[in-house]
């Protein structure tokens, strides 16, 4: 039985560790009918293993392992086998791109471009370029390079690559958002968008180098925001058909998987854990969470949980229902009682559109925390929780939330009732019984339970038994 590729990223090492691998190569043939592309996907839907694997296919410098690509469906496609191994290729990931500070993001940008450097160390040879090229390579090698340099180094890079190959470039970037997102969280948005403006648009646009240029990420920034000028781009989202199949696993892929570990009778609840993602009109499931609980049944006969809670990127959510107002918590009371709330999608976003509390529905559905039921009309659609995962996700960040907050104002409740402020005491409950979501039945019972719970910590008397009844009977 082979093992599973458990946190594995890299194309080479999956391969040849000969560990359990669905074969999404006809991304490939994809690639290659492109100019420049952008595939948006969820987290941990194999954007960065894809990008792996676009980089040992076309790259030059890979010939030597051209057979990681045996039997793989892409061999299938003789004129897209032609490009194998032809191109110099320039791969950048930028999803550890996630510090507090705007410095901190230049610097940990400056150090990917000095490993792309010392990776095409060749390039720094005075017979192809001149002194002051040399020079600035070298500048961009040891990091000391000024901001201007930075934004047009990888139009640099690719320039320098095609004069030495004689040969365009093939530009892979890898998360291209992560950045963005710990910008608007951190408050230096602005900063970021302008950074990364300039250094797609002279790697993308005006860049006579260029062969192809792929990105990923999970949005789809919108052009004017950071993709300005760029018509030659294509995107595909979680609406479209195309490529839909290519990342995360069919139900198929799925029931091969479930068969080969000898698990079939465990596809009911896998579908109902981590099934329910639409892609265009493909129903797919969540790799990563699919792969983590055959790993742990396969160990230990484990129930399935929530996996893709513990992959970070759910502060985003909880923000949202920390500022949300009585609208949108009532669409989220909706959610947890498995009904559907229709909402307009805005397909391509800014983040600043997300203190637009009618775009905060596009992030979570082109995230993956909402799904589409049904489509409604132009661009309105009917949305649901996906599976029992998110809705698992859902439940505790509200939780969390609650626990927080009740536990700031609970101390102002003790001290109101402890005062015989009736009046200010009865304010305080009513806004922490506004702020909860009450996905429970509003019977007495749970209200009853609500306040026991509200004063945990304190001697409560409740319901005292008298002989065979209670004071109330």
């Amino acid at each position: 039985m082979k093992g599973l590729p458990i946190g594995i990223e890299n194309f080479k090492t999956m391969i040849d560790k000969e560990v359990y691998y669905i074969d999404k190569s006809e991304l490939i043939k994809d690639v290659v009918d492109e100019q420049i592309v952008l595939y948006t996907r969820p987290r941990r839907f194999g954007k960065t293993l894809n990008m792996s694997m676009l980089y040992y296919f076309f790259s030059n410098k890979e010939k030597d392992n051209a057979y990681l690509f045996n039997g793989l469906k892409i061999n299938k496609y003789p004129e897209v086998m032609k490009h194998q191994n032809r191109y110099p290729v320039i791969f950048i990931t930028l999803k550890d791109m996630k510090n507090m500070k705007f410095e901190n993001q230049i610097e940990q940008f400056a150090s990917l471009i000095a490993d792309i450097i010392k990776q095409n160390i060749e390039i720094l040879d005075d017979n192809i370029i001149d002194s002051d090229d040399i020079n600035r390579l070298k500048r961009l090698k040891s990091e000391t390079s000024q901001m201007t340099e930075l934004k047009n180094s990888l139009k640099y890079l690719s320039s320098y690559l095609k004069r030495y190959y004689q040969q365009k470039v093939i530009i892979l970037i890898d998360e291209y958002d992560v950045p963005l997102q710990s910008a608007y969280v951190n408050g230096y948005y602005d900063e970021m968008v302008d950074f990364l403006r300039s250094v797609f648009s002279t790697a993308l646009k005006t860049n006579d180098s260029l062969e192809r240029g792929v990105l990923t990420g999970c949005l789809r920034i919108s052009k004017e925001s950071i993709f300005t000028g760029l018509n030659n781009l294509n995107v595909y989202s979680i609406l479209d058909d195309h490529t839909s199949t290519l990342f995360g696993f069919t139900e198929e892929e799925v029931r091969k998987l479930l068969s080969d570990y000898q698990m079939e009778e465990k596809f009911d609840e896998v579908r109902e854990w981590y099934d329910g993602y639409l892609f265009g009109s493909h129903e797919m499931y969540n790799p990563w969470s699919v792969l983590k609980y055959v790993q742990k049944y396969v160990q230990e006969k484990a129930a399935p949980e929530s996996f893709w809670a513990n992959t970070s990127g759910n502060d985003i959510i909880y923000r949202y229902i920390k500022d949300s107002d009585v609208t949108m918590k009532e669409d989220f009371e909706r959610l947890l009682q498995g009904k559907s709330i229709i909402k307009t999608i805005k397909p391509e976003l800014t983040y600043r559109d997300m203190d637009n509390i009618n775009h905060i529905y596009s992030f979570l559905l082109l995230t993956g925390y909402l799904k589409i039921k049904e489509e409604r009309g132009r661009q309105e659609y009917e949305l649901i929780i996906p599976n029992r995962e998110l809705y698992e996700i859902y439940q505790e960040t509200f939780m969390e939330y609650f626990q927080e907050y009740t536990g700031d104002r609970k101390k102002e409740l003790y001290q109101a009732l402890s005062e015989g402020k009736a009046e200010e005491a009865n304010i305080i409950l009513n806004d922490i019984l506004e702020r909860s979501i009450s996905y429970y039945d509003n019977y007495e019972n749970f209200y009853h339970g609500f306040m026991i719970g509200l004063f945990s910590g304190m001697k409560v008397e409740s319901n005292r038994e008298s002989g065979k009844g209670r004071f109330d009977c």
